[in-house]
């Protein structure tokens, strides 16, 4: 099959697949609707919770299933672009019967084959317990006090979102992505394509305005919305389960590089992370609602908490959704992929991340095909990467000071010696 040959072949079969996978929509599917969050609280105020016991409803994707398998059958495994879909095709179908058995223990082997588990090894050898373990204790020992005041003043949601539409209307200079306040929403925030979900009556802060613009906004909405501009590979603008990773470290990567995370930020990913590795040896929802309260999270945003690491499983304990122990891994890996590309004279790879949601071997893989001009470069850039000397002097400060070993600084004044 020639060139062109090929790429018409295969974005035929990327147009099935984006097709089949589109009612395949899992993080909302295996989420709880609010009032589970009100019986749960009300039974805690009175001393009497009870454990959660969603009945999910039932799902069926046999036909989409049957048509990712033929979307991987007919696609050239050689090809960058049969290789991609072959492996897309493959995850959409995991997602696919992932919700099929919601509330079954199922789930939770499903769940690690999508996103992995907490005792993940990084680059370097650590796990991804050890890392989020790593940042609670920093997060622990850090002196309140040295907070601002402007840390501390909470914002409504309905600020919020008058703030935020404003932002992106002023980046985007048109009305791209709406605002809007759901009162049925758990999590404080969700984004997708064209619209960006805030909880009503949710309190917020400066960071939280800030990180919401930066990972919601300019990554999540941002690559989707590029996504949509591929004539090839249409797929590129769904939350593919394999993309998760990469999707959620250039996210967190995007707070880091812009001044936007704060050590509260790490402390909450990383408590997600342990929580998922105490419910997968047997925690239960109450043990690990607790676990999230004595960190000293509040009640609702203990359940939230809690919430993320229950989606689709059993409350009773040994099971977990896992999809939170993918930020920490792929913030590194992100992280270690700009640095690589710095080193090689690739930072352009870097900005073609985000012509679409991809992986990191996604884009190399691509790379040629942006260069034929087979796939669209992305039309928006976060401000961050588009300035490339900016990108390159933090990277290169980076790729400097990692070489710096701090066990062998013996006391605070040894550093100016260094």
């Amino acid at each position: 099959m020639g060139g062109t040959d090929a790429i018409a072949h295969h974005a035929a079969l990327d147009a099935r697949m984006a097709k089949a996978a589109k009612p395949i929509r899992l993080l909302s599917m295996a989420s709880w609707p609010a009032s589970e969050q009100q019986a749960f609280l009300a039974g805690w105020a009175r001393g009497n919770p009870r454990l959660p016991n969603y009945h999910y409803p039932r799902h069926d994707f046999t036909e989409a299933r049957r048509e990712l398998a033929a979307v991987a059958d007919a696609a050239d495994a050689s090809h960058p672009l049969g290789q991609y879909l072959v492996a897309s095709a493959q995850d959409w179908d995991l997602a696919a019967q992932l919700l099929e058995q919601l509330g079954s223990p199922a789930v939770a082997a499903l769940s690690v084959a999508l996103f992995g588990k907490p005792d993940r090894k990084l680059p370097g050898g650590a796990s991804t317990r050890e890392a989020a373990n790593h940042f609670i204790q920093v997060a622990n020992e850090l002196d309140q006090e040295l907070l601002s005041p402007a840390e501390q003043v909470e914002i409504s949601a309905t600020a919020l979102a008058l703030q935020l539409q404003a932002k992106l209307d002023d980046f985007f200079d048109a009305r791209v992505i709406q605002v809007v306040l759901d009162p049925d929403l758990i999590a404080k925030a969700a984004a997708g394509a064209t619209r960006i979900r805030l909880r009503a009556g949710a309190a917020f802060s400066d960071y939280d305005m800030q990180q919401l613009l930066q990972h919601e906004a300019l990554v999540h909405s941002l690559t989707a919305l590029n996504g949509q501009q591929q004539r090839v590979l249409p797929s590129l603008a769904l939350s593919s389960p394999r993309i998760t990773a990469t999707q959620e470290g250039l996210a967190v990567f995007a707070e880091q590089i812009t001044g936007s995370i704060d050590i509260e930020r790490m402390k909450r990913v990383s408590l997600r992370i342990e929580a998922v590795a105490m419910a997968l040896e047997g925690a239960d929802f109450l043990q690990v609602f607790r676990y999230f309260l004595d960190a000293g999270q509040n009640a609702v945003e203990s359940f939230t908490s809690a919430q993320r690491v229950f989606r689709g499983v059993p409350t009773t304990g040994g099971f977990a959704f896992t999809k939170d122990t993918v930020y920490l891994r792929g913030l590194i890996g992100v992280h270690t992929f700009f640095r690589w590309a710095l080193k090689h004279g690739r930072l352009r790879l870097c900005r073609l991340l985000f012509a679409g949601k991809m992986t990191l071997a996604d884009v190399q893989r691509f790379e040629p095909l942006f260069d034929a001009g087979v796939l669209a470069e992305p039309r928006w850039l976060p401000e961050w990467v588009a300035r490339a000397n900016g990108l390159a002097g933090m990277l290169a400060f980076s790729l400097f000071a990692n070489r710096i070993r701090l066990e062998q600084i013996v006391s605070a004044d040894n550093v100016t010696e260094v």
